[in-house]
């Protein structure tokens, strides 16, 4: 039992690194497919450059959107905030804000640019891209020191209906690859040099030690969990106890729920203060001296643009 509690424990100290290899492995497998199954370059002056650039971006476009969509930290930002614009800038805070929201944007991007280097390593969207040219420097550069041909067989390198001689075409094709990889390289290493700077600048501007940074990292975790769990026990004590009064046909009990207020201070986003000993918004609220604690009972009808909750 120890040993499984070992394993176990080390995988949820692992599960972001599991989770960005899980992602890579993902991307990897996407890429192949892609390439193998559904892309068909043209072969054409008028369409490669669109036609391979779209594989080459539409796919990272779409993950970078998938990944904002689904953080939950974006739209607790977010949420409410056309209504009450000072949810933008709490306490003109703006700045911060925009520090969280580079931070989310940043981790969203994490997908993207991962396609990015395997689809530029692998260089089959950028031989059809860039072949589609028409630009006299880059032709001139491909074609230098090359038969007349090169120029109107360029767009037609990446397929093998070229009237190019062989060693010709294959010396167009490991030129095209070789740029495709130089970039996908450099793609890897800006990304892994920005985070790199990145993380350590947010450590050198902490205002808690290691260790307590750590320990806060934890307790959200727990907090979160935590959270999940008694907000399902909860809505099912509330329906219970609701349809168990509309089937009796009698008052219901009273049940104990925080108001509008309440959610509304749990829900915004937490900021650390070495002013107060807390580590999350909800345990500021709960810590508050001025809590309100209504003796009668919460009333639970909230009423959204006049549209009824289903």
């Amino acid at each position: 039992m120890d040993n499984f509690q070992n394993v176990l424990r080390f995988f949820t100290n692992q599960k972001s690194t599991i989770g960005y290899s899980v992602m890579a492995l993902m991307t990897v497998g996407g890429e192949r497919v892609f390439s193998v199954v559904s892309f068909q370059c043209p072969c054409n002056h008028e369409q490669n450059f669109a036609y391979g650039l779209t594989f080459l971006l539409g796919p990272a476009a779409v993950l970078l959107v998938l990944g904002l969509l689904f953080t939950a930290r974006l739209w607790r930002l977010y949420t409410g905030c056309c209504l009450n614009p000072m949810k933008l800038c709490p306490h003109g805070n703006c700045l911060g804000h925009l520090r969280v929201f580079m931070s989310i944007f940043c981790g969203a991007c994490v997908a993207p640019v991962m396609w990015l280097s395997v689809a530029l390593l692998n260089g089959t969207f950028y031989e059809c891209a860039v072949s589609g040219l028409d630009e006299n420097v880059v032709v001139n550069l491909f074609c230098k020191n090359k038969t007349a041909a090169c120029r109107e067989e360029l767009a037609r390198v990446p397929c093998e209906r070229s009237k190019l001689s062989s060693d010709e075409r294959m010396e167009l094709l490991l030129m095209f690859r070789a740029q495709s990889q130089i970039l996908g390289w450099c793609v890897i290493i800006t990304a892994v040099v920005g985070g790199l700077l990145g993380t350590c600048y947010k450590n050198c501007r902490s205002k808690v030690s290691f260790l307590q940074l750590t320990f806060w990292k934890r307790y959200m975790e727990q907090e979160k969990e935590r959270f999940d769990t008694l907000a399902v026990e909860y809505a099912t004590k509330l329906a219970d106890r609701n349809l168990q009064s509309f089937f009796e046909n009698k008052e219901p009990a009273p049940f104990p729920f925080p108001n509008h207020r309440a959610w509304e201070e749990i829900s915004a986003y937490y900021t650390f203060t070495q002013s107060e000993q807390c580590y999350s918004t909800l345990q500021r609220y709960v810590e508050q001296t001025d809590r309100d604690f209504p003796e009668t009972k919460p009333v639970l009808n909230v009423e959204y643009d006049g549209r009824e909750m289903h």
